[in-house]
Protein backbone atom coordinates (compact mmCIF):
# COMPACT_ATOMS: atom_id res chain seq x y z
CA UNK A 1 0.00 0.00 0.00
CA UNK A 2 2.49 2.25 0.60
CA UNK A 3 4.43 1.55 -2.39
CA UNK A 4 1.10 2.60 -4.39
CA UNK A 5 0.60 5.96 -2.29
CA UNK A 6 4.57 6.88 -3.50
CA UNK A 7 3.87 6.50 -6.94
CA UNK A 8 0.51 8.34 -6.97
CA UNK A 9 2.15 11.09 -4.68
CA UNK A 10 4.93 11.35 -7.78
CA UNK A 11 2.20 11.71 -10.26
CA UNK A 12 0.64 14.15 -8.35
CA UNK A 13 3.14 16.14 -7.55
CA UNK A 14 4.46 16.09 -11.35
CA UNK A 15 0.61 17.52 -12.30
CA UNK A 16 1.08 19.95 -9.65
CA UNK A 17 4.20 20.97 -10.61
CA UNK A 18 3.41 21.41 -14.37
CA UNK A 19 0.56 24.12 -13.25
CA UNK A 20 2.85 25.81 -10.89
CA UNK A 21 5.93 25.81 -14.59
CA UNK A 22 2.61 27.46 -16.14
CA UNK A 23 2.78 30.43 -13.12
CA UNK A 24 6.09 30.85 -11.30
CA UNK A 25 8.83 32.04 -13.27
CA UNK A 26 11.45 29.32 -12.36
CA UNK A 27 12.80 26.15 -14.18
CA UNK A 28 10.20 23.24 -13.90
CA UNK A 29 13.01 20.69 -12.89
CA UNK A 30 13.55 22.93 -9.72
CA UNK A 31 9.85 23.35 -8.68
CA UNK A 32 10.17 19.55 -8.88
CA UNK A 33 12.55 19.28 -6.81
CA UNK A 34 11.16 21.86 -4.20
CA UNK A 35 7.76 19.67 -4.33
CA UNK A 36 9.86 16.94 -3.85
CA UNK A 37 11.72 18.02 -0.23
CA UNK A 38 7.94 19.00 1.01
CA UNK A 39 7.16 15.45 0.27
CA UNK A 40 9.85 14.06 2.23
CA UNK A 41 9.11 16.89 4.81
CA UNK A 42 5.70 15.86 5.02
CA UNK A 43 3.62 12.78 6.68
CA UNK A 44 4.48 10.27 3.19
CA UNK A 45 6.57 7.09 4.23
CA UNK A 46 9.82 7.81 3.09
CA UNK A 47 11.04 6.30 0.21
CA UNK A 48 14.31 4.14 -0.08
CA UNK A 49 15.90 4.97 -4.09
CA UNK A 50 16.96 1.45 -5.01
CA UNK A 51 19.42 1.96 -7.94
CA UNK A 52 18.73 -0.95 -9.71
CA UNK A 53 14.98 -0.31 -10.17
CA UNK A 54 15.58 3.24 -10.76
CA UNK A 55 18.09 2.76 -13.53
CA UNK A 56 14.92 0.20 -15.35
CA UNK A 57 12.06 1.76 -14.22
CA UNK A 58 13.08 5.64 -15.33
CA UNK A 59 16.09 5.62 -17.76
CA UNK A 60 15.02 2.96 -20.78
CA UNK A 61 11.94 4.67 -21.53
CA UNK A 62 13.28 7.91 -21.63
CA UNK A 63 16.50 6.91 -23.56
CA UNK A 64 15.03 4.96 -25.91
CA UNK A 65 12.71 8.15 -26.83
CA UNK A 66 15.26 10.62 -27.23
CA UNK A 67 17.20 7.95 -29.36
CA UNK A 68 14.20 7.59 -31.56
CA UNK A 69 13.72 11.21 -31.34
CA UNK A 70 16.90 13.04 -32.10
CA UNK A 71 17.87 13.81 -35.88
CA UNK A 72 19.87 11.29 -37.11
CA UNK A 73 21.60 13.08 -39.96
CA UNK A 74 22.68 15.40 -37.80
CA UNK A 75 23.60 12.77 -35.24
CA UNK A 76 26.34 11.70 -37.95
CA UNK A 77 27.29 14.95 -39.57
CA UNK A 78 28.26 16.15 -36.06
CA UNK A 79 29.89 12.96 -35.12
CA UNK A 80 33.16 13.55 -34.69
CA UNK A 81 32.29 16.88 -31.86
CA UNK A 82 29.66 14.38 -30.41
CA UNK A 83 32.30 11.75 -29.87
CA UNK A 84 34.87 14.36 -28.68
CA UNK A 85 32.32 15.58 -25.99
CA UNK A 86 30.89 12.05 -25.07
CA UNK A 87 34.48 10.60 -24.73
CA UNK A 88 37.66 12.50 -24.42
CA UNK A 89 35.88 15.34 -22.44
CA UNK A 90 34.50 12.32 -20.21
CA UNK A 91 37.91 10.91 -19.48
CA UNK A 92 39.55 14.16 -18.85
CA UNK A 93 36.90 15.43 -16.18
CA UNK A 94 37.48 12.16 -14.15
CA UNK A 95 41.18 12.49 -13.81
CA UNK A 96 40.86 16.54 -13.53
CA UNK A 97 37.94 16.42 -10.94
CA UNK A 98 39.02 13.60 -9.09
CA UNK A 99 42.05 15.03 -8.49
CA UNK A 100 39.97 18.23 -7.36
CA UNK A 101 37.33 16.52 -4.63
CA UNK A 102 40.31 14.62 -3.49
CA UNK A 103 42.93 17.64 -2.70
CA UNK A 104 40.08 19.65 -1.30
CA UNK A 105 38.26 16.99 0.61
CA UNK A 106 40.73 14.63 1.96
CA UNK A 107 38.87 12.68 3.51
CA UNK A 108 37.04 11.42 0.75
CA UNK A 109 39.62 8.63 -0.87
CA UNK A 110 41.10 9.07 -3.84
CA UNK A 111 39.63 6.25 -5.67
CA UNK A 112 35.60 7.05 -4.17
CA UNK A 113 36.47 11.18 -5.61
CA UNK A 114 37.28 9.64 -9.13
CA UNK A 115 33.95 7.43 -8.73
CA UNK A 116 32.56 11.12 -7.82
CA UNK A 117 33.90 12.80 -11.49
CA UNK A 118 32.87 9.50 -12.90
CA UNK A 119 29.51 10.52 -12.34
CA UNK A 120 29.76 13.98 -12.80
CA UNK A 121 31.27 13.71 -16.23
CA UNK A 122 28.07 12.53 -18.47
CA UNK A 123 25.92 15.17 -19.11
CA UNK A 124 22.07 13.55 -19.26
CA UNK A 125 19.74 13.88 -22.12
CA UNK A 126 16.73 14.19 -19.52
CA UNK A 127 18.12 17.20 -17.92
CA UNK A 128 18.91 18.61 -21.18
CA UNK A 129 15.65 18.30 -22.54
CA UNK A 130 14.11 19.95 -19.29
CA UNK A 131 16.53 22.85 -19.95
CA UNK A 132 16.00 23.50 -23.47
CA UNK A 133 12.15 23.50 -22.99
CA UNK A 134 13.14 26.77 -20.93
CA UNK A 135 15.96 28.24 -23.03
CA UNK A 136 15.61 28.66 -27.25
CA UNK A 137 18.84 26.55 -27.81
CA UNK A 138 19.90 26.99 -31.26
CA UNK A 139 18.82 23.61 -33.23
CA UNK A 140 22.24 22.40 -34.50
CA UNK A 141 23.46 22.90 -31.22
CA UNK A 142 20.83 20.99 -29.36
CA UNK A 143 21.55 18.47 -31.51
CA UNK A 144 24.98 18.10 -30.57
CA UNK A 145 23.97 18.23 -26.61
CA UNK A 146 21.51 16.15 -27.47
CA UNK A 147 24.11 13.50 -29.08
CA UNK A 148 26.84 13.98 -26.34
CA UNK A 149 23.81 13.06 -23.44
CA UNK A 150 23.02 10.35 -25.06
CA UNK A 151 26.69 8.44 -25.83
CA UNK A 152 28.39 9.61 -22.95
CA UNK A 153 26.34 7.80 -20.46
CA UNK A 154 28.83 4.37 -20.98
CA UNK A 155 32.10 6.49 -20.85
CA UNK A 156 30.96 7.78 -17.32
CA UNK A 157 29.50 4.60 -16.06
CA UNK A 158 32.58 2.39 -17.54
CA UNK A 159 35.05 5.26 -15.44
CA UNK A 160 32.57 4.73 -12.37
CA UNK A 161 32.78 0.78 -12.45
CA UNK A 162 36.78 0.54 -11.96
CA UNK A 163 36.59 3.64 -9.55
CA UNK A 164 34.30 1.34 -6.96
CA UNK A 165 36.49 -1.91 -8.12
CA UNK A 166 39.20 0.47 -7.03
CA UNK A 167 37.76 1.25 -3.99
CA UNK A 168 37.11 -2.08 -2.77
CA UNK A 169 40.32 -3.98 -3.89
CA UNK A 170 42.84 -1.58 -3.95
CA UNK A 171 43.59 -2.32 -7.65
CA UNK A 172 43.32 -1.14 -11.28
CA UNK A 173 43.92 -2.14 -14.26
CA UNK A 174 43.71 -0.06 -17.43
CA UNK A 175 43.84 -2.67 -19.88
CA UNK A 176 40.79 -5.03 -18.46
CA UNK A 177 38.95 -0.93 -17.91
CA UNK A 178 39.66 -0.39 -21.89
CA UNK A 179 38.56 -4.45 -22.90
CA UNK A 180 35.09 -3.74 -20.40
CA UNK A 181 34.42 -0.27 -22.25
CA UNK A 182 34.30 -1.59 -25.33
CA UNK A 183 32.29 -4.59 -24.63
CA UNK A 184 30.05 -2.27 -22.78
CA UNK A 185 29.43 0.18 -25.36
CA UNK A 186 29.38 -2.24 -28.71
CA UNK A 187 27.43 -4.94 -27.18
CA UNK A 188 24.82 -2.66 -25.84
CA UNK A 189 24.37 -1.07 -28.99
CA UNK A 190 24.24 -4.32 -30.72
CA UNK A 191 21.75 -5.77 -28.62
CA UNK A 192 19.64 -2.43 -28.54
CA UNK A 193 19.30 -2.37 -32.09
CA UNK A 194 18.56 -6.20 -32.83
CA UNK A 195 15.89 -5.99 -30.02
CA UNK A 196 13.92 -3.54 -31.66
CA UNK A 197 14.61 -5.05 -34.83
CA UNK A 198 13.13 -8.92 -33.61
CA UNK A 199 10.63 -7.22 -31.82
CA UNK A 200 9.14 -4.96 -34.79
CA UNK A 201 9.63 -8.05 -37.23
CA UNK A 202 7.30 -9.99 -34.59
CA UNK A 203 5.00 -7.13 -34.55
CA UNK A 204 5.09 -7.14 -38.24
CA UNK A 205 4.03 -10.03 -38.47
CA UNK A 206 1.04 -9.83 -35.87
CA UNK A 207 0.05 -7.48 -37.92
CA UNK A 208 -0.08 -9.29 -41.33
CA UNK A 209 -2.29 -12.19 -39.86
CA UNK A 210 -4.78 -10.49 -37.53
CA UNK A 211 -4.54 -6.92 -38.59
CA UNK A 212 -3.18 -3.76 -36.80
CA UNK A 213 -4.34 -3.06 -33.45
CA UNK A 214 -3.14 -0.21 -32.26
CA UNK A 215 -3.10 -0.55 -28.51
CA UNK A 216 -1.17 -3.72 -29.17
CA UNK A 217 1.23 -1.71 -30.92
CA UNK A 218 1.86 1.27 -28.46
CA UNK A 219 2.17 -1.55 -25.97
CA UNK A 220 5.13 -3.12 -28.42
CA UNK A 221 6.64 0.32 -28.50
CA UNK A 222 6.76 0.62 -24.80
CA UNK A 223 8.47 -2.88 -24.03
CA UNK A 224 11.15 -2.44 -25.87
CA UNK A 225 13.10 -0.41 -24.53
CA UNK A 226 12.39 -2.58 -21.49
CA UNK A 227 13.96 -5.69 -23.32
CA UNK A 228 16.75 -4.14 -24.91
CA UNK A 229 17.82 -2.85 -21.34
CA UNK A 230 17.18 -6.03 -19.80
CA UNK A 231 18.84 -8.21 -22.69
CA UNK A 232 22.29 -6.08 -22.36
CA UNK A 233 22.53 -6.25 -18.61
CA UNK A 234 21.79 -9.82 -18.76
CA UNK A 235 25.09 -10.23 -20.57
CA UNK A 236 26.94 -7.35 -18.64
CA UNK A 237 26.33 -5.04 -21.43
CA UNK A 238 25.47 -1.20 -21.21
CA UNK A 239 21.57 -1.63 -20.64
CA UNK A 240 21.89 2.49 -21.08
CA UNK A 241 23.12 2.61 -24.66
CA UNK A 242 20.97 -0.83 -25.61
CA UNK A 243 18.08 1.55 -24.74
CA UNK A 244 19.37 4.31 -26.98
CA UNK A 245 20.36 2.06 -29.28
CA UNK A 246 17.09 0.52 -29.50
CA UNK A 247 15.05 3.84 -30.09
CA UNK A 248 17.72 4.81 -32.94
CA UNK A 249 16.89 1.83 -34.71
CA UNK A 250 13.07 2.56 -34.09
CA UNK A 251 13.53 5.24 -36.35
CA UNK A 252 14.79 2.86 -39.42
CA UNK A 253 12.09 0.77 -38.31
CA UNK A 254 9.47 3.49 -38.33
CA UNK A 255 10.68 5.18 -41.75
CA UNK A 256 9.30 1.44 -43.99
CA UNK A 257 5.42 3.50 -43.51
CA UNK A 258 3.54 0.35 -42.52
CA UNK A 259 1.65 1.56 -39.18
CA UNK A 260 -1.45 3.33 -39.54
CA UNK A 261 -1.61 6.96 -39.55
CA UNK A 262 -4.36 6.71 -36.32
CA UNK A 263 -1.55 4.41 -34.15
CA UNK A 264 0.91 6.47 -35.04
CA UNK A 265 -0.89 9.18 -33.45
CA UNK A 266 -2.03 7.96 -30.39
CA UNK A 267 1.27 6.42 -29.91
CA UNK A 268 2.85 9.93 -30.12
CA UNK A 269 -0.08 11.02 -27.14
CA UNK A 270 1.00 8.02 -25.13
CA UNK A 271 4.80 8.29 -25.22
CA UNK A 272 4.44 12.09 -24.28
CA UNK A 273 2.82 10.95 -21.42
CA UNK A 274 5.18 8.88 -20.08
CA UNK A 275 8.04 10.82 -20.64
CA UNK A 276 6.06 13.99 -18.83
CA UNK A 277 5.57 11.43 -15.33
CA UNK A 278 9.05 9.52 -15.75
CA UNK A 279 10.71 12.88 -16.34
CA UNK A 280 8.73 14.99 -13.66
CA UNK A 281 9.44 11.36 -11.02
CA UNK A 282 13.11 11.70 -11.56
CA UNK A 283 13.52 15.75 -10.01
CA UNK A 284 10.71 14.92 -7.52
CA UNK A 285 12.42 11.71 -6.43
CA UNK A 286 15.61 13.83 -6.38
CA UNK A 287 14.12 16.52 -3.87
CA UNK A 288 12.93 13.53 -1.81
CA UNK A 289 15.79 12.29 -0.94
CA UNK A 290 17.93 15.20 -0.14
CA UNK A 291 17.07 16.38 3.40
CA UNK A 292 18.21 12.53 4.70
CA UNK A 293 21.19 12.62 2.79
CA UNK A 294 21.86 16.10 3.62
CA UNK A 295 21.65 14.73 7.51
CA UNK A 296 23.93 12.37 6.93
CA UNK A 297 26.78 14.16 4.69
CA UNK A 298 27.05 16.99 7.47
CA UNK A 299 27.85 14.23 9.97
CA UNK A 300 30.34 12.62 7.56
CA UNK A 301 31.88 15.86 6.50
CA UNK A 302 32.97 17.02 10.17
CA UNK A 303 32.06 19.94 9.99
CA UNK A 304 29.76 22.78 11.87
CA UNK A 305 27.18 24.28 9.02
CA UNK A 306 26.16 23.75 5.34
CA UNK A 307 28.64 26.51 4.32
CA UNK A 308 31.41 24.25 3.65
CA UNK A 309 28.99 21.97 1.65
CA UNK A 310 28.12 24.87 -0.69
CA UNK A 311 31.26 25.87 -0.79
CA UNK A 312 32.73 22.64 -2.55
CA UNK A 313 29.73 22.11 -4.24
CA UNK A 314 30.54 25.47 -5.62
CA UNK A 315 34.10 24.68 -6.19
CA UNK A 316 33.48 21.47 -8.01
CA UNK A 317 30.79 22.83 -10.11
CA UNK A 318 33.48 26.06 -10.93
CA UNK A 319 35.99 23.12 -12.08
CA UNK A 320 33.37 20.96 -14.02
CA UNK A 321 32.72 24.79 -15.73
CA UNK A 322 36.50 25.37 -16.58
CA UNK A 323 37.52 21.98 -17.77
CA UNK A 324 33.97 21.82 -20.27
CA UNK A 325 34.79 25.62 -21.89
CA UNK A 326 38.39 24.64 -22.25
CA UNK A 327 37.78 21.42 -23.94
CA UNK A 328 34.50 22.85 -26.05
CA UNK A 329 37.13 25.65 -27.08
CA UNK A 330 39.59 23.53 -28.83
CA UNK A 331 36.86 21.08 -30.00
CA UNK A 332 35.37 23.60 -32.13
CA UNK A 333 38.30 25.12 -32.76
CA UNK A 334 39.62 22.05 -35.05
CA UNK A 335 36.30 21.97 -36.83
CA UNK A 336 36.59 25.30 -37.74
CA UNK A 337 40.22 24.83 -38.62
CA UNK A 338 39.17 21.53 -40.90
CA UNK A 339 36.50 23.51 -42.38
CA UNK A 340 38.42 26.37 -43.78
CA UNK A 341 41.13 23.63 -45.55
CA UNK A 342 38.14 22.13 -47.25
CA UNK A 343 37.05 25.84 -48.58
CA UNK A 344 34.02 25.97 -46.09
CA UNK A 345 33.40 29.42 -45.34
CA UNK A 346 32.41 29.16 -41.39
CA UNK A 347 32.48 32.53 -39.12
CA UNK A 348 34.11 32.64 -35.75
CA UNK A 349 34.42 30.81 -32.86
CA UNK A 350 32.41 33.28 -30.19
CA UNK A 351 33.02 33.15 -26.32
CA UNK A 352 29.08 33.41 -26.01
CA UNK A 353 28.96 30.04 -28.10
CA UNK A 354 31.62 28.14 -26.24
CA UNK A 355 29.46 29.77 -22.70
CA UNK A 356 26.50 28.32 -24.11
CA UNK A 357 27.89 24.89 -24.77
CA UNK A 358 29.22 24.92 -21.09
CA UNK A 359 26.08 25.65 -19.53
CA UNK A 360 24.23 23.31 -21.09
CA UNK A 361 26.18 20.54 -19.85
CA UNK A 362 23.61 19.74 -17.82
CA UNK A 363 23.84 17.04 -15.12
CA UNK A 364 20.61 14.78 -14.05
CA UNK A 365 19.14 11.52 -13.55
CA UNK A 366 22.31 9.67 -14.69
CA UNK A 367 23.97 11.45 -12.10
CA UNK A 368 21.90 11.05 -9.17
CA UNK A 369 20.91 7.32 -10.55
CA UNK A 370 24.86 6.42 -10.89
CA UNK A 371 26.17 7.96 -7.21
CA UNK A 372 23.38 5.86 -5.88
CA UNK A 373 25.05 2.81 -6.71
CA UNK A 374 27.77 2.82 -4.37
CA UNK A 375 28.17 0.36 -2.11
CA UNK A 376 27.05 0.50 1.05
CA UNK A 377 30.82 -1.45 2.73
CA UNK A 378 33.79 -2.27 1.56
CA UNK A 379 35.10 -6.26 1.45
CA UNK A 380 35.56 -6.53 5.03
CA UNK A 381 32.15 -5.27 6.02
CA UNK A 382 33.34 -1.63 6.87
CA UNK A 383 31.00 1.43 5.79
CA UNK A 384 32.09 2.91 2.24
CA UNK A 385 33.96 5.95 3.37
CA UNK A 386 32.55 8.67 2.30
CA UNK A 387 29.43 8.05 0.67
CA UNK A 388 26.57 9.99 1.70
CA UNK A 389 28.95 12.72 1.54
CA UNK A 390 29.87 12.00 -2.37
CA UNK A 391 25.65 11.53 -2.64
CA UNK A 392 25.02 15.18 -1.78
CA UNK A 393 28.06 17.26 -3.38
CA UNK A 394 26.26 14.75 -6.69
CA UNK A 395 22.94 16.23 -6.00
CA UNK A 396 24.15 20.01 -4.91
CA UNK A 397 26.19 19.97 -8.18
CA UNK A 398 22.69 18.65 -9.92
CA UNK A 399 21.09 21.52 -8.75
CA UNK A 400 23.69 24.19 -9.18
CA UNK A 401 23.79 22.99 -13.02
CA UNK A 402 20.27 23.01 -13.20
CA UNK A 403 19.76 26.42 -11.94
CA UNK A 404 22.76 28.12 -13.50
CA UNK A 405 21.39 26.68 -17.18
CA UNK A 406 18.38 28.16 -16.54
CA UNK A 407 19.03 31.69 -15.01
CA UNK A 408 22.30 31.85 -17.31
CA UNK A 409 21.54 30.37 -20.63
CA UNK A 410 18.45 32.09 -21.90
CA UNK A 411 19.98 35.91 -21.68
CA UNK A 412 23.08 33.98 -22.81
CA UNK A 413 21.95 32.78 -25.77
CA UNK A 414 19.56 35.71 -27.07
CA UNK A 415 20.61 36.67 -30.38
CA UNK A 416 22.95 34.15 -30.71
CA UNK A 417 23.39 33.13 -34.12
CA UNK A 418 25.50 30.02 -35.28
CA UNK A 419 25.96 29.27 -38.76
CA UNK A 420 22.66 29.53 -40.81
CA UNK A 421 20.87 26.18 -41.59
CA UNK A 422 18.74 26.58 -44.98
CA UNK A 423 18.75 23.16 -45.66
CA UNK A 424 15.25 22.65 -43.13
CA UNK A 425 12.84 25.36 -45.02
CA UNK A 426 14.18 23.92 -48.74
CA UNK A 427 13.99 20.39 -47.57
CA UNK A 428 10.57 20.82 -46.27
CA UNK A 429 9.59 22.73 -49.47
CA UNK A 430 10.62 20.22 -51.74
CA UNK A 431 9.16 17.73 -49.79
CA UNK A 432 5.44 18.98 -49.52
CA UNK A 433 6.06 19.34 -53.56
CA UNK A 434 6.97 15.58 -54.11
CA UNK A 435 3.78 14.66 -51.78
CA UNK A 436 1.60 16.80 -53.88
CA UNK A 437 2.88 15.15 -56.65
CA UNK A 438 2.17 11.81 -55.98
CA UNK A 439 -1.28 12.70 -54.31
CA UNK A 440 -2.35 14.27 -57.19
CA UNK A 441 -1.50 11.10 -59.41
CA UNK A 442 -3.03 8.74 -57.02
CA UNK A 443 -6.51 11.29 -56.95
CA UNK A 444 -6.23 10.93 -60.84
CA UNK A 445 -5.45 7.65 -60.84
CA UNK A 446 -8.71 6.13 -58.63
CA UNK A 447 -10.90 8.51 -60.73
CA UNK A 448 -10.17 7.27 -63.88
CA UNK A 449 -11.00 3.88 -62.40
CA UNK A 450 -14.34 5.09 -60.13
CA UNK A 451 -15.31 6.92 -63.93
CA UNK A 452 -15.49 3.23 -65.21
CA UNK A 453 -17.05 1.95 -62.27
CA UNK A 454 -20.05 4.59 -61.53
CA UNK A 455 -23.17 4.35 -63.29
CA UNK A 456 -22.95 8.04 -62.76
CA UNK A 457 -19.39 9.17 -64.06
CA UNK A 458 -20.37 12.72 -63.06
CA UNK A 459 -19.77 11.56 -59.50
CA UNK A 460 -16.47 10.32 -59.77
CA UNK A 461 -15.71 13.52 -61.42
CA UNK A 462 -17.00 15.95 -58.60
CA UNK A 463 -15.98 14.32 -56.44
CA UNK A 464 -12.04 14.01 -57.31
CA UNK A 465 -12.48 17.86 -58.13
CA UNK A 466 -13.12 17.93 -54.21
CA UNK A 467 -10.16 15.56 -53.17
CA UNK A 468 -8.35 18.18 -55.72
CA UNK A 469 -9.09 20.86 -53.52
CA UNK A 470 -6.54 19.70 -50.19
CA UNK A 471 -3.41 20.12 -52.72
CA UNK A 472 -4.83 23.45 -54.53
CA UNK A 473 -5.36 25.63 -51.36
CA UNK A 474 -8.85 25.59 -51.35
CA UNK A 475 -9.48 22.74 -48.74
CA UNK A 476 -13.34 22.45 -49.34
CA UNK A 477 -15.83 20.95 -46.80
CA UNK A 478 -16.26 17.45 -46.95
CA UNK A 479 -19.62 16.38 -47.34
CA UNK A 480 -21.24 13.68 -45.35
CA UNK A 481 -24.02 12.41 -47.40
CA UNK A 482 -26.70 12.67 -45.36
CA UNK A 483 -28.28 15.58 -47.12
CA UNK A 484 -29.35 15.54 -51.14
CA UNK A 485 -30.37 11.66 -51.10
CA UNK A 486 -28.25 8.59 -52.75
CA UNK A 487 -26.18 10.91 -55.34
CA UNK A 488 -24.78 13.02 -52.31
CA UNK A 489 -24.04 9.94 -50.12
CA UNK A 490 -22.23 8.07 -53.28
CA UNK A 491 -19.97 11.66 -53.97
CA UNK A 492 -19.36 11.81 -49.70
CA UNK A 493 -18.07 7.95 -50.10
CA UNK A 494 -16.22 8.65 -53.61
CA UNK A 495 -14.67 11.56 -52.38
CA UNK A 496 -13.12 9.95 -49.14
CA UNK A 497 -11.74 7.19 -51.37
CA UNK A 498 -10.32 9.65 -53.18
CA UNK A 499 -9.03 11.72 -50.47
CA UNK A 500 -7.49 9.06 -48.65
CA UNK A 501 -5.52 7.61 -51.45
CA UNK A 502 -4.04 11.31 -51.93
CA UNK A 503 -3.08 11.07 -48.45
CA UNK A 504 -1.52 7.73 -48.29
CA UNK A 505 0.58 8.86 -51.27
CA UNK A 506 1.71 11.88 -49.56
CA UNK A 507 2.64 9.50 -46.48
CA UNK A 508 4.47 7.10 -49.08
CA UNK A 509 6.25 9.97 -50.87
CA UNK A 510 7.89 11.13 -47.51
CA UNK A 511 8.66 8.11 -46.21
CA UNK A 512 10.55 7.60 -49.65
CA UNK A 513 11.99 10.43 -49.80
CA UNK A 514 13.28 9.67 -46.12
CA UNK A 515 14.48 6.42 -47.32
CA UNK A 516 16.69 8.19 -49.98
CA UNK A 517 18.19 10.80 -47.07
CA UNK A 518 16.06 13.59 -48.73
CA UNK A 519 14.81 15.25 -45.77
CA UNK A 520 15.84 14.58 -42.15
CA UNK A 521 13.62 13.52 -39.34
CA UNK A 522 12.54 16.46 -38.06
CA UNK A 523 10.98 17.77 -41.72
CA UNK A 524 9.57 13.53 -41.91
CA UNK A 525 8.26 13.61 -38.28
CA UNK A 526 6.04 17.43 -38.72
CA UNK A 527 4.76 16.54 -42.45
CA UNK A 528 3.26 13.23 -41.36
CA UNK A 529 1.96 13.78 -38.48
CA UNK A 530 -0.25 16.89 -40.52
CA UNK A 531 -1.42 13.86 -42.93
CA UNK A 532 -2.62 11.46 -40.13
CA UNK A 533 -4.40 14.26 -38.51
CA UNK A 534 -5.89 14.84 -41.77
CA UNK A 535 -6.83 11.25 -42.31
CA UNK A 536 -8.06 10.77 -38.61
CA UNK A 537 -10.10 13.62 -39.30
CA UNK A 538 -11.78 11.66 -42.44
CA UNK A 539 -12.01 8.26 -40.98
CA UNK A 540 -13.89 9.77 -38.19
CA UNK A 541 -17.23 9.37 -39.76
CA UNK A 542 -17.98 7.09 -42.44
CA UNK A 543 -21.14 7.51 -44.47
CA UNK A 544 -20.99 3.93 -45.90
CA UNK A 545 -21.58 2.60 -42.42
CA UNK A 546 -18.58 0.70 -42.64
CA UNK A 547 -14.43 1.17 -41.54
CA UNK A 548 -12.07 2.84 -44.05
CA UNK A 549 -8.76 1.72 -44.76
CA UNK A 550 -6.47 2.67 -47.18
CA UNK A 551 -4.03 0.38 -49.21
CA UNK A 552 -0.37 -1.09 -47.53
CA UNK A 553 2.66 -1.25 -49.14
Amino acid sequence: MESVTVVLALLLSVLVSGALGRLVPLPLPLIQIVIGVALALGPLPSTTLDPEIFFLVFLPPLLFLDGWRIPKRDLFRNGRTVLALALGLVALTVLGIGMLIHAMIPGIPLAVAFALAAVLSPTDPIAVSSVAAQAPVPRRLMHILEGEALLNDATGLVCLRFAIAAALTGTFSLSEAATTFVWLALGGLGIGAATTFVLMGAQDLLRRRTGEDPGLQILFSLLTPFGAYLAAEHVHASGILAAVAAGIAMTYVEIQGRSLGTTRVRRTAVWDTVALAANGSIFVLLGEQLPEVLGHAVKQADVQGAGWLVAWVLAITAGLMAIRFAWVWVSLHFVLVKAHRRGERREGLTWRLVAATTLAGVKGAITLAGILTLPLTLKDGTPFPARDLAILLAMGVIMTSLLLASTVLPPLLRGLRLPADSSHDAEEDSARAAARHDAVTAIEALQHRLVQEQEDASIAVEAGARAMDRYEGLEAPTGDGREGGGRARQLAIAERRLRLAGIEAERQALYRLRRSRAIDDVVLRQLVREVDLVEARLLAWNPAGRALSTPRS
